[in-house]
């Protein structure tokens, strides 16, 4: 433990001494009809836009591809992106780019697409093997022109660091972090999210909620951190029950997609915790959505954590009108019935937990800046009140 703890000193002081840029934000329903004319501003001739086939069909990409036509700026599209998105499918995209001679890249979707867009990114400026860029500051290049258009309120993606690949060899995840990840250009339009399916709105939702919460418990969280972290719990609470009944109110979804940047920007320099770790897991072995798993996780990793951070989570508390950490617990879980977050998963198999645990843990450890430390049988413990 006292190795981890050093680790953590010393990231602490290199988080410090690293800018984290943020992105130029545009935001307003409808506000994608501009986005080429923000591109054609920096110069860009032709653009990769990284998305899925899902919102291709949904007519979601021809909105862009609108803008592309009416500011005559030239594009391709990549569509093959899929949830927890592959080394092999980076690699795709890649291709796509130089193919297609692009000097741009427009991510449209939701973290699969934005975090894919990011490494494809890093690929072609490295030029080099996508699991050699696993861990921080392994890039290092500056990435080309990079528009993220989140399509939904949950990831944070459009203004972080990180991105998340899989591996499905090792049936793991596994990220690459660095400062110039940050899209460029970040453009929230609250329109695009309308059409979102309950489930996903919740499982976003849900994972806005945990980043600005483990940003704000964890020993890296400053002023900054907190405003952004403070500001998006809170309207997390008072927004997502209403993005969740009704899918078309606009002014919940606009305060969800600025809640899930606020919350990015918190945890892109606070860094997040266990239950980020532990999701990462069961999203690796069993493609559980990861936020869904961090909805079901937060309330047991919070009731580990609160012997550590009492005072804090007791702010928390009185920033939705409650008195302790035990009663901003209950009113996470209240929250999550209110979305109908599972309790369990039929995925999780007992025999696979020590491997998940472990693999939890060796995430976490020395990186991120958990306010108490789990051990082995702690973590498995935790996990197996997740067994159906």
């Amino acid at each position: 433990m006292w190795l981890h703890k050093a680790l953590i000193g010393i990231n602490k002081q290199l988080n410090k001494l690293v800018p984290i840029p943020f992105p130029e934000l545009h935001y307003g329903s409808g506000c994608i009809a501009d986005a080429a004319s923000y591109l054609n501003v920096i110069g860009v001739k032709k653009a990769l836009i990284v998305t899925d086939k899902m919102l291709v069909s949904l007519g979601i990409v021809d909105k862009l591809i609108e803008s592309f036509d009416k500011h005559r700026l030239e594009y391709v599209v990549f569509d093959g992106v899929m949830p927890d998105p592959t080394i092999a499918t980076v690699d795709d995209g890649v291709e796509a780019y130089l193919n297609s001679s692009c000097d741009a890249i427009v991510a449209l979707g939701g973290g699969s697409p934005i975090d894919c867009a990011k490494i494809i990114g890093a690929k072609v400026v490295k030029n080099t093997d996508v699991k050699a860029l696993s861990g921080k500051l392994k890039v290092r290049k500056k990435l080309p022109p990079f528009m993220a258009i989140p399509t939904t309120a949950g990831t944070g993606s459009e203004v972080t660091i990180a991105a998340v690949i899989t591996d499905p060899t090792s049936r793991s995840k596994f990220a690459v972090i660095d400062p110039v990840l940050v899209p460029r250009i970040a453009l929230l339009d609250a329109e695009l999210m309308v059409g979102l399916p309950k489930v996903v709105t919740a499982a976003t939702g849900m994972d806005a909620l945990t980043h600005a919460i483990e940003a704000y418990l964890g020993s890296f969280s400053n002023a900054v951190t907190d405003r952004y972290a403070r500001e998006a719990i809170v309207t997390i609470f008072e927004q997502l029950p209403r993005a969740y009944m009704d899918g078309t109110d606009l002014y919940a979804r606009e305060s969800m997609a600025m809640a899930s940047y606020q919350a990015g920007c918190a945890f892109t320099r606070a860094f997040v915790g266990y239950v980020h770790a532990i999701a990462h897991q069961l999203g690796g072995f069993y493609h559980i959505p990861h936020g869904l798993a961090n909805a079901a996780l937060l309330p047991y990793v919070l009731r580990f954590s609160v012997p550590a951070c009492r005072d804090r989570m007791s702010e928390l508390a009185a920033l939705i009108g409650l008195v302790d950490g035990e009663n901003f617990i209950e009113a996470v879980e209240r929250l999550n019935q209110q979305l109908d977050i599972p309790t369990s998963f039929t995925q999780l198999l007992e025999e696979d937990i020590p491997e998940i645990a472990k693999r939890a843990l060796s995430e976490a450890h020395g990186t991120y800046p958990v306010p108490r430390y789990m051990t082995q049988s702690q973590c498995e413990t935790l996990l197996k009140q997740l067994l159906p």
